[in-house]
C-alpha cells in the first residue's frame, strides 16, 4: 500500500476554483483504482498551501492510474479546468507507506 502526499501551492484568491478542482478529482481518482482521502483546504496559518492524500494498492498500482489519467477525457477536462482557472500553481509529489501495529 503507497499513499500519495499532494501539496499544492495555490492562488490565494481562487481557493473556491481549487475547491471545485478538487471536487472534480475525487470521484476519478476512485473510478481509476485509487481510494482518496480528502482534500484539505486553507484555513488558519499558510493561505496558499492546500493538500490531498490517496491511497493505492502499490506503487505500480499509483503510476498505472497515472498513465491512465493522461488518457482519460474527464481527468484530461480536469487538467484543463485547472489551466484555465490557474488556481494551481505548482505541485509536489510525496509517497508514504503506512505502518501498522
Amino acid at each position: 500500500m503507497v499513499t500519495c502526499y499532494v501539496r499544492y501551492i495555490i492562488d490565494p484568491f481562487k481557493v473556491s476554483e481549487f475547491e471545485e478542482y478538487a471536487k472534480i478529482w475525487i470521484p476519478l481518482v476512485t473510478r481509476l483504482g485509487g481510494q482518496h482521502n480528502g482534500y484539505f483546504l486553507p484555513s488558519e496559518g499558510e493561505n496558499n498551501v492546500a493538500l490531498a492524500l490517496f491511497t493505492f494498492p502499490s506503487l505500480a498500482d499509483y503510476e498505472a492510474y497515472r498513465n491512465k489519467s493522461l488518457a482519460d477525457s474527464e481527468c484530461i477536462k480536469a487538467f484543463k479546468f485547472a489551466d484555465d482557472t490557474r488556481c494551481v500553481l505548482s505541485v509536489e509529489r510525496s509517497f508514504f507507506r503506512p505502518v501498522f501495529n
